[in-house]
């Protein structure tokens, strides 16, 4: 792969509540790098407001088979078992790699997971979180959404997300956003000067 020097993939995981998506949008319009989002493709039909191959790739069953049979995924899955799949697609990463833009690719546990077992895919993973369980469930609560059993459901998913932090190469503990957000560009623009000095 013909990727600039110090293009990478960012992968940044962390339970429902952990506030990894308002820190994943700060960094995009805060920190100083070609940051790009990773655009997933799926199954679901658009919902309002959302615009096609920025929010999400929609494309129909049949399409998202022929990519599963093409291997054209570094990961997917049918999510909450209501038949909509949800895959990253390899050229969305690999493209923007190779236009020197560092990919961040938002996603579950178990498809960083995954995705991290491409040994061709140089990546940087950062698992992000509130800092406690019980802060977690504080933030789940205080957004006045979630029914009880769907609170307990997000907390026993997120106990097991937790068991999987030491394989992430850095823990960001979400207790300020601003914090976080700096904390995570630093790391990034490390790795970006360390690449540089070690080519030159």
């Amino acid at each position: 792969m013909n990727e600039s020097p110090a293009a990478k993939l960012i992968i940044i995981s962390g339970p429902s509540g952990a506030g990894k998506s308002t820190v994943t949008k700060r960094l995009l319009s805060e920190c100083e790098l070609p940051l790009r989002m990773s655009v997933s493709a799926t199954t679901r039909q658009p919902r309002p407001g959302e615009i096609p191959g920025k929010a999400y790739h929609f494309v129909s069953q049949a399409e998202f088979d022929k990519l599963r049979q093409e291997n054209a995924f570094l990961e997917c899955k049918e999510v909450f078992g209501r038949g909509h799949w949800y895959g990253t697609l390899r050229s969305e990463v690999v493209e923007g790699i190779k236009a020197g833009e560092w990919v961040i690719l938002e996603i579950d546990v178990q498809g960083a997971l995954d995705v991290m077992q491409h040994p061709d895919l140089e990546h940087i993973s950062l698992f992000i979180h509130p800092g406690s369980m019980e802060e977690l469930e504080r933030r789940l609560r205080d957004r006045g959404t979630e029914s009880e059993q769907a609170i307990e459901r997000r907390m026993e998913t997120a106990a097991g997300e937790m068991r999987f932090l030491h394989e992430y190469q850095y823990e960001i503990i979400n207790g300020s956003v601003d914090a976080a957000v700096a904390q995570v560009c630093r790391i990034l623009k490390d790795h970006q000067e360390n690449q540089v000095c070690s080519k030159s």
